[in-house]
């Protein structure tokens, strides 16, 4: 009983990992975000960790933080490739959208 139990539980939560993942994909269909962490920590770590201290990651997972949606977020990035002249193509712009949603926002739409 105990292992049908175990089976039944593993099946239930890889089901519900699959519809985050094809939830999250629509959200960010085409983004990377391996490319988007590897971007981010070129173009972007720096000028974060001096404003907020320690790694910059503060800027995500402070209280007041400024992006409070998914659509929030893709815009806040394209600010920033913007203010910063980076010259990120909308794809890479996804990328960096996708690994922060990934990694600290967690937007489902």
């Amino acid at each position: 009983m105990k292992k049908f139990l175990r089976i039944t539980l593993i099946l239930s939560l890889m089901g519900a990992s699959h519809l985050y993942a094809d939830q999250y994909s629509a959200l960010y269909a085409g983004g990377d975000p391996i490319a988007g962490k590897s971007l981010l920590q070129k173009n972007c770590i720096s000028c974060h960790a001096s404003s907020f201290g320690g790694d910059g990651s503060a800027i995500y997972t402070r209280e007041n933080r400024l992006v409070k949606t998914s659509r929030g977020l893709k815009a806040q990035v394209r600010n920033c490739n913007t203010m910063l002249g980076l010259k990120w193509f909308e794809d890479e712009e996804l990328h960096v959208a996708s690994y922060l949603n990934q990694t600290y926002y967690r937007f489902e739409k």
